[in-house]
């Protein structure tokens, strides 16, 4: 991906090159090139690929730049994705506010905040977990025996998800998420739907249930509001919500802590001052969301006419790819972003969108994060790599498949 003797890429090849293995392994260089073209670039067929951080900030915060529909394409012929689309996710005005308020009516910042002696709680037992594991002296592949258990568990405690069901998702989500990414053609899409498929049947019984014998959860919440007023919540949009609530719960906190682990190996130094207290926790997982996100891009639509981005007029209809992890990179923004600094006092990473569609357990799981990383580090002062980790071959949703770790 050199830019030596190449020639000058444009935006259409920009988002072209972001569809292949060698850029999901490493996109930050092709955000480079892609800022090289400006902060916003034309890429054919009404498509426009936006890479600045001041431009992918004003377009998330810009209420006029929606988000594409089911309406607006053949997508509904597959269930994954016109589950997504039922979902706040994938919902302009009125339904995205409409049921965006429901749902945070019930997960509140009391609810998550009373978490986290749960939260610590669960640490320690999936920590114990490894240091039994890894006794011997053989690898532990932190994303399963950790990175994934820890928020797959608190998103179910959430949700109320019986915990024998729990472990089940991640293959499921995997799938699911699939239909998320940038993608030429959706021939892909046949695990995907087939997730969607048994997802909406799992949250369809649960949500049965809890109508019968009510808990104190968000399911129950939330199918009593549906069971009520369809017309505040419809029992699609139900289980549309219950899925994302699922799959958000942890997809993105299971990369911020695999990308952050495998950030600490390449900086020991880090994890020296989040030791000392030098780096806060706080510090240090702002910067993770800011040098390696969870998540690296998204989509919106412009829904009405006159709009404008960094002086380029976006014409109504026009489809924007947002770079977040280019933004999240912008010399215009950060001083030297190339450089993995956690004691940054300036950090406003975009990882977790913004507008109305800003992630609403953002704060959950930042916490999730602030409590583990310390815990992890204080409990296996020797910690180290345990074999070459592999990556998803992903862009959207960044992380790691395995990532094995020692902890003698």
């Amino acid at each position: 991906m050199s830019s030596g003797g190449e020639h000058r890429m444009d935006g259409a090849a920009i988002i072209e090159q972001l569809m292949t293995t060698e850029v999901r392994t490493d996109p930050y260089p092709l955000y480079a090139r892609a800022r090289e073209l400006g902060p916003v670039a034309p890429a054919g067929d009404g498509m426009f690929v936006v890479s600045g951080y001041a431009a992918v900030k004003k377009v998330l915060r810009t209420p006029a730049f929606g988000v594409a529909t089911a309406e607006m394409t053949e997508y509904a012929a597959h269930s994954s994705l016109a589950l997504l689309g039922r979902s706040i996710l994938q919902r302009n005005a009125p339904d995205q506010p409409r049921v965006r308020s429901l749902i945070a009516s019930v997960f509140t910042a009391r609810r998550v905040a009373a978490l986290r002696p749960a939260v610590e709680a669960a640490v320690d037992r999936l920590l114990d977990g490894m240091a039994e594991q890894g006794a011997d002296g053989s690898p532990v592949d932190f994303m399963d025996a950790f990175a994934f258990r820890l928020p797959v568990g608190v998103i179910c405690e959430l949700l109320g998800v019986p915990e024998q069901d729990r472990y089940r998702f991640r293959g499921l989500t995997s799938d699911l998420t699939v239909a998320l990414e940038i993608m030429q053609d959706l021939d892909g899409l046949a695990a995907a739907d087939e997730a969607a498929d048994e997802l909406a049947g799992y949250f369809t019984e649960l949500a049965a249930e809890r109508l019968a014998r009510p808990q104190d959860d968000l399911v129950t919440d939330l199918a009593r509001i549906a069971a009520a007023d369809d017309e505040r919540l419809s029992a699609r949009e139900l289980l549309a919500n219950l899925v994302l609530l699922l799959v958000a719960g942890f997809e993105t906190t299971t990369n911020l802590l695999g990308n952050g682990l495998a950030l600490l190996f390449r900086h020991p130094e880090a994890a020296a001052g989040l030791r000392s207290g030098r780096i806060t926790p706080a510090g240090f997982t702002d910067e993770v969301l800011r040098f390696d996100a969870p998540v690296q891009a998204t989509g919106r639509v412009a829904l009405e006419p006159g709009l404008v981005v960094e002086g380029l007029p976006i014409p109504p209809g026009s489809g924007l790819t947002l770079l977040i992890g280019s933004a999240n990179h912008d010399p215009d923004r950060y001083e030297h972003p190339e450089v993995f600094d956690p004691t940054r006092t300036d950090s406003q990473p975009l990882s977790f969108g913004g507008g109305t569609h800003f992630c609403l357990g953002s704060q959950l799981a930042r916490m999730e994060a602030e409590v583990a990383v310390p815990a992890l580090l204080d409990r296996f002062p020797r910690l180290a790599p345990g074999g070459v980790p592999t990556r998803r071959d992903r862009l959207v949703l960044r992380g790691y498949e395995t990532l094995p770790v020692t902890v003698r």
